[in-house]
């Protein structure tokens, strides 16, 4: 695929999963049109609340930026025609498969009839980190491996209802986490920055890097770009395990 025209219905978790895609697809020669929804913390259900009213009460982040404006949801929706819609839940309600229904399928046919010919994706957000101070955290019991079992189950359940195929950003992560450079327990490189958000270099790095190799289907390993300040072999363990938990 040469060209990306994707819009997230999301938070904060998908803005940082599209900071660098559009600086990736570029440096591959792809076109990306990119654009986040952003409200923090935004659940389904607000989403599909935020529908019904109509309300413009959302950033728009074109390419990773925001450029100033506050729209509807239906605006963003009908100003392109979207190759992918992407749908998550909030990360704090990831494992808790009650906040999905009914949001989620309500949510999904509100967007379809307005995109109809896109294809809608779900974005599996990740685990917060060992430590993390998120006041929701303890609904996993402070337990990383918890939080990510109950997002995966929740998020599998949800594809599997909808039809959808998943991003997986949760995979990913885990996977690097458990390599070299990455390992937090050991007093290595954290992927978050504050605990949950991903690290402005190498966590907003691995989405991005995920999604453009998820989209197009190319190989991550033959891309070129690197972000600025970033170490070497850091991005070569997070490239590897792109491939790793996509092959």
């Amino acid at each position: 695929m040469d060209q990306i025209r994707l819009l997230a219905v999301g938070n904060s978790f998908s803005e940082d999963a599209l900071y660098y895609l559009h600086d990736i697809c570029e440096a591959a020669g792809v076109s990306c049109r990119a654009v986040n929804l952003y409200i923090g913390g935004c659940s389904l259900q607000q989403h599909r609340e935020n529908f019904v009213s109509g309300e413009k009460r959302y950033e728009y982040q074109l390419n990773g930026r925001f450029d100033g404006r506050m729209v509807s949801l239906q605006e963003a929706l009908t100003e392109d025609t979207w190759d992918y819609v992407l749908m998550q839940q909030a990360s704090h309600d990831s494992g808790i498969w009650d906040t999905y229904e009914p949001w989620l399928t309500e949510l999904a046919a509100c967007l379809r009839q307005c995109c109809p010919g896109a294809e809608f994706l779900l974005h599996k957000t990740w685990a917060y980190e060992q430590d993390s101070a998120h006041s929701a955290f303890v609904r996993y019991h402070c337990s990383q491996k918890e939080m990510y079992e109950k997002l995966t189950a929740c998020y599998a359940r949800a594809a599997a209802q909808l039809g959808m195929r998943l991003i997986p950003s949760a995979d990913v992560i885990q996977e690097v986490r458990r390599r070299a450079g990455f390992r937090y327990e050991h007093g290595e490189q954290s992927l978050c920055r504050d605990g949950y958000h991903m690290h402005m270099i190498y966590g907003r790095f691995l989405l991005g890097a995920l999604f453009y190799a998820f989209l197009t289907g190319r190989d991550i390993c033959a891309n070129p770009f690197c972000p600025e300040e970033a170490q070497a072999d850091k991005i070569e363990t997070i490239r590897q395990s792109i491939v790793t938990v996509l092959s």
